[in-house]
This record gives C-alpha cells, structure tokens and sequence, in this order.
C-alpha cells in the first residue's frame, strides 16, 4: 500500500564525525564500519550504534555532551539544492591548505560587489581579483575601529589618526600641492588624513553625531575629540582638562566610554566607565562618570547620576538602556520623577560654583541668599586654602566652613519639640520670594585667634567655594529652579 506525505523541503546529508588528534580516542577504529543512529520503532531516533548494532560510547573527555559534538551534518547535494547532483558514496576530494594565507589586516578596508536592491543584482559575496578592491592605510597609526559614511566621503577612524577616504572619484596633487578631484572608477579613492595627532584609541563606543559635528575619545591621549568643519577640536581642554587626563587614564581594556548625543538638549554625553554597566556588581557599584559637554557654552556644564549601557536620540526624546531595558529620559507629567534613573533611588541636584567679588580683598562673608524654589540647602561653604603652616604633626593648610545651612522647611527636634531651623535663628528664611540666611563659623582655632567657631558670624577668605543642593524632605522628585545666589561680606580689617 503506497502512501503519500507531504512535505515542505527535501534534501540529502551526510552524518560525518569530527576525530581530534589530541583525543584518547583518536585512533579507535570504529568495529563494522561508520556509526550511525539506529532507527526505533516509533520512527524516532535511538543511540549510536555501529552496523551489527552494538552501542558505541561516547569519546572520552565528551561525557556531559553526550558525544554529539564530535558530529556534524553535511549537505550531499551541490549547493544544497533541490534535486541538485547528488554527490555519491565514496572518497571525496578536499582542499587542505598546508601553509596558511589568511591574514589578519586591521588597516586596510575591502569591498565586494555592488548590491542594486531595483535591479536584483546581489555581489556583494564576490570579491574579484582582479580588480583592486582593497586599500591600505598606515598601519603606524593601529587597527581600523569606526567608519563613518558622511555625504561622498568615509571617515576613517584609527586608533591613532582620523582620515577622510574619497568615494568614487580622486585626488590628484599639482607641483605646488594644490588638490584637484577628479572622477575615477576607485571605490576607495585618496586616503586624506586630518590634522592633528588624534584618534579614537579602542573605544568606538565613544562616537556620536549631530549635523556634521562627531564627538570621540581618545584615551591613549587623554583627549575628547570634536570632528568638525574647522577640523579636530580637543573639547576636553575647555576647563577639564586635567579631570580628563586622571579619568580617562584609569579606564583600562576592560573599561568602556560610551558617548551618544542628547537630541533633547543639543548636548554630546559620555559616560566614563572603569568596568561596564553590564558587568556591575549591584551591591557594589564601580567607579563611574557620565558628564555632558554644551556648545553653547562651549563647556562641560553638567554631571549625572546614571550609568548607562548604551546611549541614543530619537525625534526630540534621549533614551538610554540599562541591563536591556529602554529608558525615556526628561519625562514629564503625571508620574515624573526627577532625580531618579532606572527605577533606582532618588538622588539630590547639586551645584558648585565660586564667590570671587574683589578677589584681592580679604573679607568676611557674612549671609547667604539665592532666588528659586523652595528646597535648596548649602551643603558646604569654605574659604580658600591658608598653606602651608608647620604643626607638631607636619605641614597643614586652613580653610574657614560652615556647618550645612537647612532648607526652609527643614526641621530639627530639641527636647522633644520638633522646631523648623528658620525659628531658631539658622537655615534659610524667606521674605519676598527670596531665602536668606546667617553663615555660621565652623572652624577650629588658630594660633593667636581670641574667638573662633560658633562664637563669631561668617567665614573669613579671599574667595569662597560653596555648594548648593536639593534636599530630600520637600516636593522631592519635583521640579526646583536656582535662578541666582549671592552673600553679604564685609572687608577684614587687620
């Protein structure tokens, strides 16, 4: 009785073992020919068997896998194809390659065929040899780490230098060095590097674009790179350059700097990162940094308190990813809560900046006002550095603080009763939409000093450094401007 199946493919392969020559079993003939699997009589499959039907067991060293890596499946038709020539029993002839040419060139680029998605045509798994499909660039200048593709031109990107290859068409150089482009049937045409001693080491992860600015790192040069119309621009010296040259050195080959540009705040973002976000331990967080640079500013203006894995921009909306889930940055209303990322706790804003007025004039700051919103506090008021004075106990600097100034609604409990700081004469108070409070003095004695500490007002300095945050008790996860902050000082007089 002749039945008729129906089926979706057909096709005819081989079962073919792999024997390795460090193998114990390497050398066991197999008794009564090749193995193969051994029908059952449910139509399925049974163990390896030879030919008579005896068990074979699996190679040594191969006990958890069963054996069955040491197998492989192999087409029997030509290419694979229904009713393609059929290969038959027997020996078959294969390339053996006793003297190895593969190379490994990581400065030199290769392209196939052309691929026309109207026309059909497909090449791009021929690569001819007779043609000159490679091109070299100075294998000085590293490994090849990012391409580009940027109007008719490729941005070559090695970890030493930043070129610009020429696409379909050539450069050609009077005797006074003057360049001319001229068509040409090259893919690949001149190779022209740009100036300056730049490139993106091994951190292709570092790149990101907007309009026809690119942002890298170079961490070999502790550098953060800008590839513009006007060139390469080293950004990372615009006032941080010495926090880049410590930074950037501490990220080994383990260590990732991902970049990626904020559409939402036309900002370029990097995160520095000592060991990556995907290989974090969650009840110990690793070092980290990630801090964007402004071009309004023309400066570094901000840092965060996110690690992310990746980094990208879409129609107006920053989105970053975190242990493969997607992240919406800048979200508002209902629900939005400010100061948290990736569902973790919320974390305080913070500002530091310098009180500097007459800087060659040596004064007493006495008060501390800001105009915003209700919720900011001081966290640290100090006076510059008096250094160096020889102690007992060695060479020590002075510095005049303050104990920490509370926000307006701050609270503190003294026997029992719970007083807002503003009623007991310290923390900030409000008249007219603007906070204003006393500076305290928090330093120890000097040699010489009658009063000092708590028993006198104000801080005593040149210059000041002060620090500003958001504190955790009020509207927390709202919005708190800072719109600006000043101080009452006096001139000490001696």
């Amino acid at each position: 009785m002749a039945a008729a199946i129906e089926i979706s493919y057909f096709n005819s392969f081989w079962l073919k073992q792999v024997r390795d020559g460090n193998d114990p079993a390497a050398n066991v003939v197999w008794p009564n020919g090749y193995p193969y699997n051994k029908p059952v009589a449910n139509g399925g499959i049974g163990p390896i068997v030879d030919k008579a039907g005896n068990p074979l067991e699996p190679f040594p060293g191969n006990a958890a896998e069963g054996g069955v890596n040491n197998w492989f499946v192999e087409e029997s038709r030509i290419r694979g194809g229904y009713n393609n020539t059929q290969v038959d029993l027997g020996v078959k002839a294969y390339i053996v390659e006793e003297n190895i040419q593969q190379q490994h060139r990581l400065n030199s680029l290769i392209y196939s065929g052309i691929f026309n998605s109207r026309t059909g045509v497909n090449n791009t798994n021929q690569f001819s040899v007779g043609e000159s499909i490679t091109k070299s660039l100075d294998p000085v200048n590293g490994s090849i780490q990012k391409l580009y593709a940027e109007d008719t031109n490729l941005i070559v990107f090695q970890e030493a230098k930043v070129s610009r290859a020429l696409i379909d068409k050539d450069a050609i150089y009077s005797a006074e060095g003057n360049a001319a482009i001229t068509s040409t049937q090259l893919v690949i045409g001149q190779i022209v590097p740009y100036a300056g001693n730049y490139g993106i080491s091994k951190n292709p992860e570092s790149f990101a674009v907007y309009g026809y600015q690119k942002y890298f790192t170079d961490k070999d040069r502790n550098a953060v790179l800008r590839l513009s119309m006007d060139g390469i621009t080293e950004i990372s010296s615009y006032g941080m350059m010495d926090y880049f040259r410590d930074n950037l050195a501490n990220v080994g080959e383990s260590g990732r700097l991902i970049g990626g540009y904020d559409i939402h705040n036309k900002n370029y973002t990097l995160s520095i990162q000592t060991t990556p976000a995907w290989q974090e331990n969650p009840d110990s967080p690793s070092n980290y940094a990630t801090l964007t640079f402004d071009e309004l500013v023309k400066g570094w203006s901000s840092f965060f308190t996110y690690k992310p894995t990746f980094i990208t921009s879409l129609k107006n909306n920053f989105y970053s990813f975190k242990n493969g889930l997607l992240y919406k940055h800048y979200s508002e209303g209902t629900g939005a809560n400010r100061g948290v990322f990736y569902g973790g706790d919320h974390q305080p804003s913070n500002i530091t900046f310098v009180f500097n007025q007459n800087s060659s004039v040596s004064k007493n700051f006495q008060t501390v006002n800001y105009e915003g919103d209700n919720g900011w506090q001081v966290n640290s008021f100090v006076s510059d550095s008096q250094r160096f004075n020889e102690l007992n106990t060695g060479w020590v600097s002075y510095n005049d603080t303050t104990p920490d100034v509370p926000s307006y609604d701050q609270t503190i409990i003294v026997d029992n009763i719970t007083y807002k700081y503003r009623d007991l004469g310290y923390g900030f108070d409000r008249k007219e939409n603007k906070y204003f409070a006393n500076l305290l003095n928090n330093s120890p004695a000097r040699d010489g000093e009658v009063v000092w500490g708590n028993e006198m007002s104000g801080i005593k300095g040149f210059f000041a450094t002060v620090t500003f945050s958001t504190d955790n008790i009020t509207n927390v996860g709202g919005p708190k401007e800072l719109w600006s902050v000043g101080s009452n000082y006096v001139v000490s007089s001696y």
